[in-house]
């Protein structure tokens, strides 16, 4: 398995906001920029707006974990950046992942099962019940 690489230069921020493509929900905004790396590349931005130095590091810590879990699921060879929205500051790990999730489906750069999928196998046979 191939990790990911944290975006740290303002450049690179900026050629994925300007060349890349952005899906937004109400927690977080996600640019994805498709690269000729095995690596996937993320940036993570929280502004001032959306509380102090306590909160914005949180958030980012929160976002850092939900891609690290789910990391084995995105496609190769991606600049990703998130931007965290004012109204992520008071939701907890699993808005928050579950919001990163729905970024990356919206993106179609995320292979997971979805919950129907999952549904249908812990559903009995009404076939075999005698």
């Amino acid at each position: 398995m191939v990790f990911s690489e944290s975006l740290k230069k303002y450049g690179d921020f900026q050629r994925v906001y300007q060349k890349g493509r952005s899906y937004a929900n109400k927690y977080l905004v996600m640019y994805v920029l498709r690269q000729d790396t095995r690596k996937n590349h993320i940036g993570i931005s929280v502004s001032k707006k959306v509380g102090n130095s306590v909160v914005r590091h949180r958030i980012t810590r929160l976002i850092r974990e939900s891609y690290r879990l789910h990391e084995n699921e995105f496609d190769d060879g991606l600049d990703i950046v998130i931007v965290a929205r004012p109204s992520a500051k008071e939701r907890d790990f699993f808005v928050i992942e579950s919001a990163l999730l729905h970024l990356g489906r919206l993106h179609r750069i995320v292979k997971i099962a979805g919950k129907k999928e999952v549904k249908r196998e812990n559903e009995t046979n009404p076939d075999s019940s005698d």
